[in-house]
C-alpha cells in the first residue's frame, strides 16, 4: 500500500518533535519517507492559534477506541508517535497520558485512544505490533479528508502510490460515478447531495471519492457532509458484531449515501399522493397553487433521477468484482451487502419514475380541468351574446322606423287625415321579417 511497504527501509520511525511552547510543530515530520511540509514558513501550531479553522482530517483505526480530528495532516500523530505508529495502531513512545494542547478537537490521552484502563490502573491495548503484522485487518484505518489541497494530494499520492488518474479525478472533482481497479487499490466515485435544507446548494450533487486498500481507506469530499460521521457512529454500534475492514468501510459510505435518498423520496411520495387526489376535486379558488406544487415536485423528482443516474450500475459492477482471488478486489462477503444496496437503488429509481408518471398525469389532468372550465365559461358567454343579438335584431329596425317618421321630410301616409295604417303596417313588417329566421 505504502511506498516501500509497511516496515520498509524508507520508513521514518523517529517521534515527531514538539514546539517549546507545548504546541506541535510540523517541521521535520515525515510520513513513511515522504516529507510533510508546513503550509507556512516556520509554522508552529499552538493552543491559542488556528481555532477558527475547520477540522479537515478525521482518522479512525480499529486499534483505537476514539476518532482523531485534526485541522492539518501533520497534527494527526500524538507526541512521541510517528505516522507509521499511527497507521499501524501502535501507541508510540508517549509519556503516560499527557494532554496535547495543540489539538483541542482530537483525543488527547494515549490510554483512551489505544486501549482502556483496567481496575488496577494498567492500560490494555487491543493489538500489539506482532498481532498487526499477523492480521492487518485488526488495525484497519480510515482517513477522511475535507477539501484536500494540491500539495496534500501530491503528498498522499506519493505516500500511498495513488495513480495519477485517480489524483486527477479527485482534484478536478470528477462528477461521473464509476469504479476503477488499480494495482494496489480500487477507486469508487459516488455522488450524494447536500442535505442541508437551509443551504442555497440544497439537493445539489456532492461527490464522495473513496480509495480502498487492503489495510485501510481514504475518502475525500469538498463540502461538509454527515456521511463520514454516520459511518463512524455505525461502526461504534456494530464493532462488537462485525469485522470492520476497508471493504466494509467503503460499503458503509455507499450505503449511507444511498439511505440519505430515502426520507426525501418518502416526502415526495406524500406530496405526489396529495396532488393526485386534489387535482380533480379542488374548486377554482383553490387551484391557484396547484400548478406551482406540481412544478416544484416534478423538479425534485427530475433532480433525484439525475442524481440516481447510474448508481445501480456502479454498485453492480463493484459487486461483480468481489472475489477472493485478487487481493485488490473487494471480498466476496461484501458482495452480499452491495447486492442489497443495488436492490435499494433499483427500487428507488423505479419509484421515482412512477412518481414522475403520476405527476405528468396530474399535470395533464390539471390542464384538462382548466380547459373544461374555460370551455364552460365560453359557452355561458356565447349564450348571453346570442340573447343580446336577438334583442338587438328587434330593436334596431324599430329605431329605423322611429327615425324615419321623426325627420322633417315628406313620408308615406303623411297626407292621411285619420288613422295610423301606414305606421302600424311598417312597424309590424319591420318586427316580423327579422324575427322570422329565429323561429
Amino acid at each position: 500500500m505504502f511506498e516501500g511497504g509497511l516496515g520498509g527501509s524508507n520508513l521514518n520511525s523517529n517521534p515527531r518533535p514538539t514546539s517549546p511552547s507545548g504546541g506541535r510543530s510540523s517541521t521535520g515530520n515525515t510520513l513513511f519517507g515522504a516529507s510533510v511540509r508546513p503550509s507556512g514558513p516556520n509554522r508552529t501550531i499552538t493552543s491559542d492559534s488556528g481555532h477558527d479553522r475547520p477540522y479537515r482530517f478525521s482518522f479512525y483505526s480499529n486499534a483505537m477506541t476514539q476518532t482523531i480530528h485534526a485541522r492539518s495532516f501533520s497534527e494527526l500523530p500524538a507526541e512521541g508517535q510517528t505516522f507509521e505508529d499511527l497507521f499501524l495502531g501502535r501507541p508510540g513512545a508517549a509519556k503516560g497520558a499527557e494532554s496535547e494542547p495543540g489539538i483541542t478537537g482530537r483525543t488527547t490521552s494515549r490510554s483512551n485512544i489505544f486501549g482502556s484502563v483496567n481496575g488496577n490502573g494498567t492500560t490494555t491495548h487491543p493489538s500489539s505490533p506482532e498481532d498487526v503484522n499477523d492480521d492487518p485487518e485488526r488495525s484497519t484505518w480510515w482517513l477522511d479528508v475535507l477539501s484536500p489541497t494540491d500539495e496534500e494530494m501530491r503528498m498522499l499520492s506519493k505516500v500511498f502510490s495513488i495513480h495519477p488518474l485517480t489524483s486527477e479525478d479527485i482534484q478536478m472533482e470528477e462528477t461521473r460515478e464509476k469504479i476503477e481497479l488499480f494495482r494496489n487499490y480500487y477507486f469508487v466515485c459516488f455522488r450524494g447531495f447536500d442535505q442541508d435544507v437551509y443551504s442555497p446548494t440544497h439537493l445539489e450533487p456532492l461527490n464522495m471519492y473513496i480509495i480502498v486498500f487492503r489495510e485501510g481507506t481514504l475518502s475525500f469530499h469538498f463540502r461538509g457532509t454527515p456521511h463520514p460521521q454516520n459511518v463512524r457512529r455505525r461502526i461504534k454500534q456494530l464493532k462488537d458484531y462485525i469485522n470492520v475492514t476497508a471493504d466494509w468501510i467503503s460499503y458503509a459510505l455507499i450505503d449511507d449515501i444511498t439511505d440519505a435518498f430515502g426520507p426525501l423520496i418518502q416526502s415526495i411520495e406524500y406530496e405526489v399522493d396529495s396532488i393526485d387526489e386534489l387535482v380533480l376535486i379542488l374548486k377554482d379558488a383553490e387551484q391557484t397553487d396547484m400548478l406551482r406544487r406540481i412544478g416544484t415536485c416534478r423538479k425534485k423528482v427530475m433532480g433525484l433521477l439525475r442524481l440516481m443516474g447510474n448508481k445501480a450500475d456502479v454498485v453492480k459492477g463493484l459487486a461483480k468484482r468481489c472475489n477472493e482471488h485478487w487481493s485488490v478486489a473487494p471480498k466476496s462477503d461484501i458482495g452480499l451487502y452491495l447486492s442489497d444496496i443495488q436492490d435499494h437503488l433499483v427500487t428507488m429509481t423505479q419509484n421515482l419514475n412512477h412518481y414522475e408518471k403520476i405527476l405528468s398525469r396530474s399535470h395533464s389532468n390539471y390542464l384538462a380541468q382548466i380547459s373544461i372550465e374555460m370551455t364552460d365559461a365560453n359557452n355561458q358567454i356565447n349564450d348571453v351574446l346570442s340573447k343580446l343579438t336577438a334583442l338587438g335584431t328587434v330593436l334596431v329596425p324599430m329605431n329605423l322606423i322611429t327615425g324615419l317618421w321623426g325627420m322633417n321630410v315628406h313620408v308615406p301616409g303623411q297626407d292621411t287625415a285619420e288613422g295610423y295604417a301606414w305606421f302600424c303596417s311598417s312597424v309590424a313588417s319591420s318586427c316580423g321579417v327579422p324575427t322570422y329566421p329565429l323561429r
